[in-house]
């Protein structure tokens, strides 16, 4: 069975849009392209050579797909020799409902990402790794299909832009198994799932009459 990795650099309001440069992403009036470069470290930059030091495939939205395309297929002469000859040996998925001309040799659509990548999770083969691909991890999250998420999380606030979490992600528990603190700041953190969500109360037992009148409000309040 194939394991789903989402590999994300997020800012620390959460932000993925348009990490790698001034032209890469401006939709929506986003206007902080590029913020990645300034903390370019070998140190934490290291993480993600290691993250595709074995065999995987991509897992892409469109918009990722496009500036990848534009690319990596152009860049294994050029200083990300491994990573751009890994990118470029391996099968790139690209979740779009649109017609798409898939330039990139090794390119295959996928029409329904939930449906489509929960099919190649129960074939054997390489990790799934995502990049970019907000609207995929979304779906991804949604459909509790994530075994691994990998986030590069840079010191830096963006205050809008897109986000790689939204509301309709299912409840899962992770646990870390990695982590690493970045000379510049970036904070490298590897998580895996781990069963269901936990609860539990730090409220006495039993309540205080003040807690009961708090709950009997709350719930008039809806």
């Amino acid at each position: 069975m194939r394991r789903v990795i989402v590999g994300a650099m997020v800012s620390l309001d959460g932000v993925m849009q348009g990490p790698g440069g001034p032209e890469e992403d401006p939709s929506g009036g986003f206007s902080y392209c590029g913020w990645v470069p300034p903390f370019a470290n070998e140190e934490a930059f290291g993480e993600i050579g290691e993250l595709f030091s074995g065999p995987f495939d991509l897992l892409l939205g469109r918009r990722t797909y496009e500036i990848f395309a534009a690319h990596w297929p152009y860049a294994e002469q050029g200083p990300d020799d491994q990573i751009a000859r890994a990118f470029n040996a391996c099968t790139k998925f690209v979740a779009t409902r649109k017609g798409l001309d898939l330039t990139w040799d090794g390119s295959v659509a996928l029409r329904d990402a939930a449906a489509d990548v929960a099919r190649l999770k129960a074939l054997a083969g390489a990790p799934l790794v995502t990049q970019g691909s907000t609207e995929l991890v979304h779906a991804l999250m949604a459909a509790d299909l994530v075994d691994e998420i990998r986030l590069f999380t840079f010191p830096v606030v963006l205050g809008r832009g897109k986000k790689w979490f939204r509301d309709d992600a299912a409840a899962t528990a992770f646990k870390l198994t990695h982590s690493l603190v970045a000379s510049n700041g970036i904070v490298v953190t590897r998580y895996e799932r781990d069963g269901a969500v936990q609860t539990g109360s730090f409220a006495m037992d039993p309540p205080t009459s003040a807690e009961l009148a708090r709950r009997d409000k709350l719930a008039r309040e809806g």
